[in-house]
């Protein structure tokens, strides 16, 4: 069942899984993709490790708060490095402190994808009392591992005028972006892809979401006092963040543990999930 949270301001959308009480796990999503793209079989699969689990729509997205108000960003000035960002991934933190402050956590282990592990990366540099342990996924402190033009171009694609295209591009998208090695689920993107549509499409939240992401910066160096726990997982096939960011994560965080996978891209392949699971569940416990 999703419920609503007041947090930083906003109303955040949630959903929980497993026991309360059990270890707090927060799971953020990446740019412009909502908390359903958390599968609920994945989420369920780190609930039975004693998790509990809470994902959730980033603001300007899903059924969080949109800030039409901010309008579009100029994303060629943002692109050329002069930004006029409505927030940065700093606010998109504030916000999951605000979570967790409704969810009545004074830390979690915190999971974050691509954007989420952006977020989750300045959320640990700037409230570390609020995080147990670090796990970025797909991700990057900053300028490292820079997308092929093939993953630019699909990044950059434009709007969708209606569902059934909408559909069709993410499909497209997700050909371009997706694990090589394994064998996509078209009808399973298909799937979330019109579910996300019709719960909010909203392509001015997504580009004030990647003006935040340009305009944020680096972290690399801030990332150096980070002493929590910190797992980082990326494939060697991510033509989106290539794995390069990956690493680039691993070695700026003290003591933090890189895993790369063959053949995956910028997507969870359900193959490894299991393995994922295993990993973060490892560090959890620890």
């Amino acid at each position: 069942m999703t419920m609503s949270a007041k947090a930083n301001g906003l109303e955040l959308a949630y959903d929980s899984f497993g026991t309360p009480g059990d270890r707090p796990l927060l799971l953020i999503m990446g740019l412009g993709s909502q908390m359903i793209m958390w599968d609920e079989a994945f989420c369920e699969l780190l609930a039975e490790q004693g998790h509990h689990v809470v994902r959730f729509d980033n603001r300007d997205v899903g059924l969080s708060t949109h800030l039409h108000e901010a309008g579009v960003p100029d994303l060629g000035a943002a692109l050329a490095g002069d930004a006029q960002a409505p927030y940065l991934l700093a606010d998109l933190a504030l916000d999951t402190v605000g979570l967790l402050d409704a969810l009545g956590w004074p830390a979690a282990h915190v999971v974050g994808v691509s954007m989420g592990g952006m977020i989750a990366q300045e959320l640990t540099i700037n409230h570390p009392d609020r995080v147990l342990s670090l796990t970025s996924i797909m991700s990057t402190p900053g300028k490292a591992g820079p997308p092929t033009p093939e993953a630019s171009a699909a990044l950059f694609s434009p709007p969708a005028p209606d569902r059934a295209t909408a559909v069709e591009r993410a499909l497209a998208v997700w050909s371009v972006i997706g694990s090589p090695g394994y064998e996509p689920d078209h009808e399973r993107i298909a799937k979330l892809s019109g579910l996300a549509y019709d719960r909010a499409y909203d392509p001015a939240g997504t580009t004030r979401q990647l003006v935040a992401i340009l305009a944020s910066g680096d972290r690399t160096e801030r990332l150096a006092a980070v002493d929590k726990p910190t797992l980082v997982l990326h494939g060697e096939a991510d033509p989106l963040i290539q794995v390069d960011g990956g690493k680039a994560t691993a070695a700026a965080v003290p003591g933090a543990r890189l895993i790369t996978f063959p053949g995956m891209g910028h997507d969870l392949p359900r193959p490894l999930w299991e393995r994922f699971v295993t990993e973060i569940t490892r560090l959890t416990r620890g």
